[in-house]
């Protein structure tokens, strides 16, 4: 890869990138970092990434690296208790604060498989090649990730 076909790949694939990590970590400074690590170790092998694969390559590596964050993250940081008033229902009024909230229920390869078939729009092989399963692990992972997500968006309590 030449380094115009690089400087290329950040202007095409940047934001695409951003957004799925931002998606999943829900928090931009730490997307801001995987993103920033994921073009940084293209830039280290470009010599072996074609530019053909560079998009796939990009996805990958950024999803490593989140998955990596993550597990740190737990590693680290100790788990909140329940707040008292967790059982009352509040009044939520935004669909995308409620699809949010679907998702954060998800576990991390849920919720990445939905952000990358729903919202990004590739393929089951696509995906299985960025997230390193079989495409019928990533079919199989996606049908149960939108089961949950239907069985929670169904309920009245999670729609009020």
């Amino acid at each position: 890869m030449t380094e115009r076909e690089y400087n290329e790949c950040v202007n095409c694939y940047a934001d695409n990138v951003y957004r799925f990590i931002l998606k999943n970590l829900r928090h931009e400074e730490d997307a801001r970092d995987v993103v920033q690590t994921a073009f940084e170790k293209l830039w280290r092998n470009r010599n072996e990434v074609h530019y053909e694969k560079s998009k796939s390559y990009l996805f990958t590596v950024a999803y490593n690296q989140m998955i990596d964050h993550i597990r740190k993250g737990k590693r680290i940081s100790l788990k909140e208790d329940f707040r008292e008033d967790a059982g009352i229902a509040q009044p939520k009024h935004s669909v995308r604060k409620i699809l949010e909230q679907a998702l954060a229920r998800l576990n991390e390869t849920q919720r990445s498989l939905v952000m990358l078939k729903d919202y990004e729009g590739y393929s089951y092989e696509e995906i299985g090649k960025i997230t390193g399963l079989s495409e019928s692990q990533v079919k199989v992972y996606l049908h149960r990730a939108r089961l949950q997500l239907k069985e929670y968006l169904v309920k009245m309590e999670n729609v009020i």
